[in-house]
């Protein structure tokens, strides 16, 4: 009989099996919490043991960590497609939000993982030491694409991309922070994003 009629999993490559394993993680981690959710939990879900994870995997906390990289290669492909897909450079940044906004499975995965970690940061060093430097990462790809699109006449050369860049990141914390909240109206992301595309282009 067949693993898959069996009722288990079938046995995949090394890589794959990574994948698999991380696919779970991110999930149950953006449902649940760090420290709320077990490697037992993960290790059920994705249907091996905890030994089989622990060889991926050495700690809980790497695979925490592993998730945060996975969630943010995720949204910069998305991000990277909506820049492929927009020729108008001062539309970049609104490309970049309302891909982010409308999926769902991304953004809630990345922004679950970031209040979280922001949270468990203040406890565990080398948390906070990667979230530092992960940030940073997203920060200098979004700085990137303002200054290209400055280059390109798309955003007024007086603004300052860094800082522009921390704004763009902030909404996207804002926008999470709304729908858990209830604090923001459907209306009010897009207004905020209007006013912020007049202030970076000049127009409407």
């Amino acid at each position: 009989m067949s693993a898959a009629r069996a009722g288990k999993r079938p046995r995949l490559a090394a890589a794959e099996r990574r994948a698999d394993l991380l696919e779970c993680a991110c999930r149950a981690f953006s449902q649940g919490s760090y420290r709320g959710t077990t490697t037992a939990e993960i290790a059920r879900e994705a249907g091996v043991t905890e030994p089989i994870l622990y060889r991926h995997f050495q700690s809980k906390r790497d695979l925490y960590l592993a998730c945060l990289q996975e969630a943010w290669t995720r949204v910069r492909a998305l991000w990277e497609q909506a820049l492929a897909e927009e020729p108008d450079p001062g539309a970049w940044l609104s490309a970049m939000g309302r891909a982010f906004r409308e999926s769902e499975k991304d953004r809630v995965v990345i922004c679950n993982l970031w209040v979280q970690s922001l949270a468990e940061s203040t406890e565990d060093a080398t948390i906070g030491a990667y979230l530092h430097e992960h940030m940073r990462e997203v920060h200098a790809f979004v700085a990137d694409v303002i200054r290209r699109s400055q280059a390109a006449g798309g955003v007024h050369p007086e603004r300052d991309a860094s800082g522009e860049a921390w704004i763009f990141i902030a909404v996207g914390f804002l926008n999470a922070v709304g729908s858990w909240l209830g604090g923001l109206t459907e209306r009010d992301i897009p207004a905020i994003v209007a006013s912020r595309r007049r202030w970076l282009t000049g127009r409407e």
